[in-house]
């Protein structure tokens, strides 16, 4: 019945980009909207002329998503999430915030809007003259809390970020990690809708990024917060956004979940990052060196085949050997699990008669699977 109804808004059971996880399409659409920005445009006047930070940008945000927003350097996207708060004032759109154009607030309205947006940045901004504790309760201050309440959500908060016994410690007597955890929890202290993660984990080593993208995955899961990320990181996408815009230029590129952006993207820029978290794309540059692995003999071609959640544990690579008469070498093979949907990539040399290997690859597009022959040996 899922994939009926993804058919019917617009999918092809065939294809790639439907994965039987239709359920989750369909459960997302019908989740509050808690974030649409309607043609934001903005700005800056520099010594060297007017810069166009952000260009025409439309998105939407439904409420419990992670929502990546992906760009390189320069690209706009923290000006683009600076916009959300109003940070920065964008020069035209509309920014819609949990029902209210923010844009039409007075400052008194826009100051309680903001309280439930958190937010946290590269380099942490904590108070050094601060211990975690007081950090954490700073917004609870300003809120005018009283002091049983403050200790209260305090301690809870520094349970959640596993720092209880460093309450009274001070930032600098902390690693980069568990700063940006202070930091996560100051900006959960006034009960966010929203936390805005601009670049959180780009000042941090490998391992420590993966466990505050856990953390960050906890808050949104447990706490049903909306999460937007703002990276120029696609591991960081992959690992825990449920959708993502691509920007380049001050423009949103592509927009898509996270699964079908994965399986088939767009823009070549959505592909470069997608490059980056896949070793199999390492062949690209073995052709163009004509490295040894890719010389074909006349009777061979190097495909690269991509799976989708709902045939990576299918036995194709041994039903075409089998049925059409051919020998498939494997050069590279990767399988993930992206949003609970397992997605593989293979690099193979099939090795047989032109007639034997065409068949082969359209049996295996039949089940689902983008082919692409990179070289054939003949032609070579």
């Amino acid at each position: 019945p899922f994939c009926e109804e993804r058919m019917k808004i617009g999918g092809n059971a065939n294809s790639l980009s439907s994965y039987c996880g239709a359920e989750v399409f369909l459960l997302e659409r019908m989740k509050k909207e808690m974030i649409r920005l309607e043609h934001v445009t903005k700005s800056f006047q520099t010594k060297d002329g007017e810069v166009h930070a952000v260009k025409d940008v439309s998105l939407e945000v439904r409420e419990g998503q992670i929502y990546g927003i992906i760009g390189f350097s320069g690209a706009g996207k923290s000006t683009l999430v600076r916009c959300i708060n109003l940070l920065e004032r964008p020069d035209d759109g509309k920014v819609i915030f949990d029902g209210k154009n923010l844009l039409e607030l007075s400052d008194k309205e826009l100051r309680a809007e903001r309280q439930k947006m958190g937010m946290i940045f590269q380099h942490f901004n904590l108070l050094r003259a601060k211990t975690i504790y007081e950090n954490i309760a700073l917004p609870l201050r300003m809120m005018k809390k009283d002091k049983q309440e403050i200790d209260r959500k305090v301690m809870e908060l520094l349970e959640l970020i596993d720092l209880v016994e460093r309450k009274d410690s001070y930032p600098s007597q902390l690693s980069g990690g568990q700063k940006q955890r202070v930091a996560i929890a100051r900006a959960l202290a006034s009960d966010p809708k929203v936390l805005l993660c601009d670049e959180a984990t780009s000042a941090l080593d490998p391992q420590t990024t993966q466990s505050i993208l856990r953390l960050i995955k906890k808050v949104n899961r447990e706490m049903k917060i909306t999460v937007i990320m703002i990276t120029h990181e696609m591991l960081v996408v992959k690992e825990i956004c449920d959708r993502v815009a691509v920007m380049e230029n001050g423009r949103v590129v592509e927009k898509n979940d996270i699964v079908p952006i994965f399986i088939n993207p767009v823009e070549e820029i959505t592909q470069n990052f997608i490059n980056t978290t896949n070793n199999t794309n390492k062949i690209n540059e073995l052709i163009e060196e004509k490295h040894p692995l890719t010389q074909l003999a006349p009777d061979q071609q190097l495909v690269r085949l991509k799976y989708s959640s709902s045939n990576t544990k299918e036995a194709l690579i041994s039903e075409i050997s089998r049925r059409f008469h051919i020998d498939c070498s494997i050069v590279f093979g990767n399988v993930e699990v992206i949003k609970d949907a397992p997605l593989g990539t293979l690099v193979t040399i099939f090795t047989g008669t032109d007639e034997n290997i065409k068949r082969a690859l359209d049996y295996t597009r039949e089940h689902g699977v983008y082919v692409e022959v990179m070289k054939r040996g003949h032609i070579d």
